[in-house]
């Protein structure tokens, strides 16, 4: 039997442009009820870039919150009221990698912490790559001003994730998704 779970209650702790943060009072499973904080988030795209010769695009960017250059896939915030994700994935693709793509497909969807968070991200696999010109490449500013982009073979790439090299959750389920899907002769796409 599954017990239905209500929020009794609701107190805002924080509001900023990518997530906000709130403290619910939930019913638990044994009639009793507990306070929880929950971070609400406009969700994500990530894209595993695949190229001819089975390489996959990873880029090396900082990220504070680890204090660290981490590698990772191209990927965004779900930033665009209403935009079909996949338009997402390639505006990202493009503006981190300099490519385009002229073919996406779904390989999975990740709740990345469930445990106080709501951010769901769709991870897709983007193939017959193309280089933007350089006369249309996006100028990365900020944070994103120092990525470096490098294609790695998809089983190197694995490997890499494995061995804790490559601990970003969402690109780690990307390549191993990516991984099976190609071993699979792309059944498993959507």
């Amino acid at each position: 039997m599954t017990f239905a779970h209500e929020r009794l209650s609701r107190t805002d702790r924080f509001h900023g442009a990518i997530f906000s943060v709130y403290t619910d009072e939930i019913t638990m499973s044994d009639g009793s009820s507990a306070p929880r904080d929950v971070v609400e988030n406009r969700g994500a795209v990530v894209v595993v870039a695949l190229d001819d010769q089975d390489q996959v695009v990873l880029i090396k960017q900082y990220r504070h919150p680890v204090r660290s250059h981490l590698w990772e896939l191209p990927a965004g915030l779900r930033d665009v009221e209403g935009e079909d994700p996949a338009l997402t994935a390639a505006r990202e693709l493009a503006e981190e990698a300099d490519l385009t793509a002229g073919r996406f497909d779904r390989l999975v969807d990740l709740h990345t912490s469930p445990g106080f968070s709501d951010e769901f991200v769709l991870v897709y696999l983007a193939r017959d790559l193309a280089e933007v010109p350089a006369a249309d490449r996006h100028a990365r500013t900020a944070e994103e001003a120092d990525i470096e982009v490098h294609r790695v073979p998809l089983d190197k790439a694995v490997s890499m994730a494995l061995a804790g090299e490559i601990t970003n959750a969402a690109a780690v389920a990307g390549l191993l998704a990516a991984a099976r899907a190609r071993d699979t002769a792309w059944k498993t796409l959507r």
